[in-house]
C-alpha cells in the first residue's frame, strides 16, 4: 500500500456550520483551501548547494504530472536510485508553475518519503512546513504514532480545534493528554448518538479501561490497520506484527522494548529500502549473542564475528569471517550499509585470493569507489577492469561482455539522452525528466536494457555523474534483477 492508502483518517475537514443534507441524513463530504495561502512546495530540508540542483527543477512543469510521476515511483530499486529520490524529495525547489495553496507535489514528496520508510526527514520536512491543514496534520499525527512522538501532536490537536480530529484521533489524544475523564465521556456520549461503529467502540472501551476487559478474547484485527489503530492494539496488550505492514510501521520494531528478533527483522527490512542507517544496522546486529541458528541468527552472527575481526585489524580473521559476513549482507540486501561501514577498511589490509575480491566489490559500493578503483588499477591486482572503468567514469574504452555491461558502455560513450528527456530538460523541466529517467532505470534493471542507457545518459548529461556510477555499478554487482 502507499501512504495515503494506510495514513489514519485522523482528521476530517469539517465545517463549523453545514446545509441541510437532501435526501438523506449524510453529511456532506466538504474540502476547503484558502486561496490565499502561499503553496509549501518550495519547502525542503536540502539546499541546492548540498543537491548540486538548481532551484527551479519543478517550475516549469504542471504540479499534477509532477503529482503522477512522484506517487508512480517505486521504492524497491536499487540504493543509488532510492537515496537520489530522497533527494529529489527533500530538494528545495521553486514551486510548479501552477501551484496553489493545496501543496499537491509537497504532500505527493512527503507520502514518498513515507512509502520509503524515512519518517523522520517526513517528520521534519513537514514540521518545517508546519502542519496547519487537515492533510498535513494527519500525516504529521501518524508518524508521531510511529516514532513514539505522539505527545506532541495531541498537543497540537488540542490547541487546533480547527484541524477538527475524527472521534477515535480526539479520544485517543484526550487520554494521552491524560483527561480520561473527558475521554470517556465523549466515547460514551457519541456511543449513544451512533457516531462511531462497533469495531472502533470495542477497541477504543478496552485502550480506555483495559482492565474491565481481562479474561475477554482478543480483539480481531481490523480488515485495515492505520498508525492510530495499530498503537492503540498495542496499548492494550493485543500487539499486531509489523511483517505484513507497509515498511513505515517497521521503525516500531526499531525501539528497545521490542524483541531482539523483532528488532533485527524490522532492521533488515528497513536497510533494503536505505530507511536505516548502517550505525543502527550494526548496532542491533552486535547487541547479543544469538541464541539460536539459522536465518537472521547465523547472519547476526556473521556480521559479529566480521567485525571483531575488523576491530583488531587482524588480515588472517578478516579473510575468514569476510565471505561469510557479504553472503549474510546480500541475503539481507544491506550491502551499501555495509560498504558503508568497512569498505575503506578494508582496502589497508593485505588480503587475498576470495577475501580481495570481495574487499574490491565492497570498496566500489562505497563512498569511496573512485578512489579504490584507482588504487585497484595502479597496482595492477586483476580485478575486473570494466567495473574499475565504471567507477572512474571510462567504461567505453574497454571490452563489455554481457548486454548488461554494453548499455551501460554506451551511457558512458557520449549517447545524448532520448529525445523525449532531452525535449524536457531544454524546457526547464529538469525534476520532470529525472523523475523519468529514474523510472526508466528501474524498468531497464528488470530488462529492457535501452532504458539503462537512456536513464544513465540524462543523468551524465545533466551533472549528476555520481549518481550515474553508483547506479550502474550497483546494477553490476548486486544484480537485483535475478
Amino acid at each position: 500500500m502507499s501512504a495515503i492508502d494506510w495514513l489514519s483518517r485522523s482528521v476530517e475537514p469539517t465545517p463549523l456550520f453545514e446545509a441541510p443534507a437532501v435526501g438523506n441524513a449524510n453529511s456532506p463530504d466538504v474540502t476547503v483551501t484558502p486561496l490565499d495561502r502561499p503553496s509549501k512546495d518550495p519547502i525542503g530540508l536540502l539546499r541546492s548547494d548540498v543537491t548540486g540542483l538548481p532551484r527551479d527543477i519543478w517550475s516549469a512543469s504542471e504540479e499534477a504530472v509532477l503529482v503522477d510521476l512522484v506517487r508512480a515511483e517505486r521504492v524497491d530499486t536499487l540504493p543509488a536510485l532510492q537515496e537520489f529520490l530522497k533527494v529529489l524529495m527533500l530538494a528545495q525547489a521553486d514551486p510548479p508553475r501552477d501551484a496553489d495553496g493545496a501543496g499537491a507535489l509537497f504532500l505527493a514528496r512527503v507520502d514518498k518519503l513515507l512509502d520509503l520508510g524515512a519518517l523522520e526527514p517526513a517528520q521534519s520536512l513537514i514540521e518545517q512546513a508546519s502542519p496547519d491543514t487537515g492533510p498535513l496534520f494527519r500525516r504529521w499525527f501518524d508518524v508521531a504514532l510511529l516514532t513514539g512522538t505522539e505527545d506532541d501532536a495531541c498537543e497540537a490537536m488540542r490547541d487546533a480545534p480547527s484541524i477538527a480530529p475524527t472521534l477515535s484521533a480526539r479520544i485517543f489524544c484526550l487520554a494521552r493528554n491524560g483527561d480520561w475523564p473527558t475521554a470517556v465521556l465523549t466515547l460514551n456520549t457519541h456511543r449513544v448518538l451512533g457516531d462511531i461503529n462497533p469495531q472502533e467502540e470495542a477497541l477504543l472501551s478496552r485502550f480506555l479501561d483495559p482492565e474491565l476487559y481481562e479474561g475477554e478474547p482478543a480483539l480481531t484485527p481490523p480488515a485495515r490497520i492505520s498508525p492510530l489503530t495499530f498503537r492503540m492494539h498495542a496499548a492494550i496488550g493485543e500487539p499486531l506484527i509489523t511483517a505484513n505492514l507497509p515498511l513505515a510501521f517497521s521503525h516500531v520494531d526499531l525501539q528497545s522494548t521490542a524483541a531482539w528478533k523483532s528488532q533485527l527483522e524490522a532492521t533488515e527490512r528497513l536497510a533494503r529500502h536505505g530507511a536505516v542507517s548502517e550505525n543502527v544496522l550494526l548496532r542491533n546486529y552486535t547487541a547479543r549473542t544469538p541464541a539460536a541458528s539459522g536465518g537472521i541468527w547465523d547472519r547476526a552472527e556473521a556480521m559479529q564475528r566480521f567485525d571483531v575481526a575488523m576491530t583488531a585489524r587482524d588480515p588472517v580473521s578478516v579473510a575468514r569471517t569476510l565471505p561469510g559476513a557479504w553472503a549474510a549482507m546480500r541475503q539481507a540486501r544491506a550491502e551499501i550499509q555495509f560498504a558503508k561501514l568497512y569498505g575503506e577498511e578494508l582496502q589497508k589490509l593485505p588480503l587475498s585470493g576470495e577475501a580481495a575480491v570481495i574487499a574490491f566489490e565492497v570498496g566500489l559500493l562505497s563512498p569511496y569507489y573512485e578512489a579504490v578503483a584507482i588504487a585497484a588499477a595502479e597496482a595492477d591486482a586483476g580485478f575486473d577492469p570494466f567495473l574499475i572503468g565504471i567507477a572512474r567514469g571510462t567504461p567505453q574504452n574497454l571490452p563489455a561482455n554481457s548486454p548488461r555491461s554494453l548499455a551501460i558502455q554506451e551511457a558512458f560513450d557520449s549517447t545524448p539522452p532520448p529525445p523525449e528527456l532531452q525535449s524536457r530538460v531544454d524546457e526547464g523541466k529538469l525534476g520532470e525528466a529525472l523523475l523519468r529517467a529514474i523510472a526508466l532505470f528501474e524498468a531497464g534493471s528488470e530488462g529492457d536494457l535501452r532504458s539503462v542507457t537512456d536513464a544513465l545518459s540524462l543523468f551524465r548529461s545533466v551533472g549528476l555523474e555520481d549518481v550515474a556510477r553508483r547506479a550502474a555499478l550497483q546494477l553490476m554487482i548486486l544484480d537485483r534483477a535475478t
